[in-house]
């Protein structure tokens, strides 16, 4: 569905470039996420491809189109949630999504209907003025899904949300997997990351690092140990995954039921980030 070849982009006036060649596909059907600390080039990746940059260099090509010879009818392709929600303060949540869905000629979703999903249909006709900055990031996302489009850029979509409503969007988000949209997803969230996406690309300095499964990439930088507490000592243990069932040892830990917790190693993906930038997210 998205095919990025060799893509570099220089801001201008800038000494340097911000994006050095980068390359990737992502399958339609897909989550494909984007990883990185801030300025490492990920929101600039996406405005590339939903055409809010051009001057770049390389090839991007989206449901096989070339990205220069798409035309307005792009817009009724692609749905952005942006970082920052950017709504009409004066007037109410549903006016918004009637405004915002009128731009489109395919018939929009219900206001209330999106609104209800998101818990605010009794803000409704609030002013988006008298949101918070959580009720706005789901009017956002909303927003984004108005006139039900193919492809979804979705930034920091869980950013400023409570747990319960971060789970809402998230659920919401795998649900729209299961209608074969393809979305891409940049966050600093390693645990959304980790949830929601098929693949992950780590970025840094506009150079990409590594790209996989999130649970290759766990497998491949985490250690083949289980760390084992047991009853009565402060320490815990840690034996090699390999042969543990031949580990005399363990067998007796396990035998006189004296394991408070075991845990496998398993590195996370920021620890997996660490590891292969040398940088944490920030």
């Amino acid at each position: 569905m998205i095919q990025v070849d060799q893509l570099r982009f220089r801001y201008p006036g800038a000494p340097a470039d911000t994006l050095h060649g980068l390359s990737f596909d992502i399958a339609p059907g897909e989550i494909f996420g984007f990883l990185g600390p801030s300025g490492s080039g990920k929101s600039t990746t996406q405005k590339i491809l939903y055409k809010l940059l051009d001057g770049y260099q390389g090839e991007v090509r989206i449901d096989g189109k070339s990205l220069r010879q798409w035309g307005k009818e792009f817009y009724e392709f692609i749905g952005v949630g942006f970082e920052l929600p950017n709504h009409y303060a004066k007037l109410t949540a549903r006016e918004n999504l009637r405004f915002f869905g009128a731009f489109y000629s395919k018939k929009a979703y219900d206001p209330m209907e999106l609104l209800a999903r998101v818990g605010l249909a009794d803000d409704a006709d609030k002013r988006v003025s008298d949101f918070s900055k959580g009720m706005k990031m789901r009017l956002n996302f909303v927003r984004a899904l108005l006139h039900d489009p193919q492809v979804l850029f979705l930034d920091e979509p869980t950013s400023g949300l409570d747990p319960v409503n971060a789970r809402l969007i998230k659920d919401w988000i795998l649900d729209l997997k299961g209608q074969s949209k393809t979305i891409f997803v940049t966050t600093h969230s390693m645990y959304d990351a980790d949830t929601l996406c098929d693949r992950v690309a780590l970025i840094i300095s506009g150079e990409l690092m590594a790209m996989d499964r999130p649970e290759a990439l766990k497998y491949q930088y985490g250690q083949r140990k289980v760390r084992v507490q047991v009853d009565g000592e402060s320490a815990p243990r840690e034996f090699a995954l390999a042969d543990l069932g031949q580990n005399d040892q363990f067998l007796a830990i396990l035998q006189r039921n004296g394991i408070r917790t075991i845990h496998s190693e398993e590195a996370t993906l920021e620890d997996v980030f660490i590891k292969i930038t040398g940088t944490a997210l920030t």
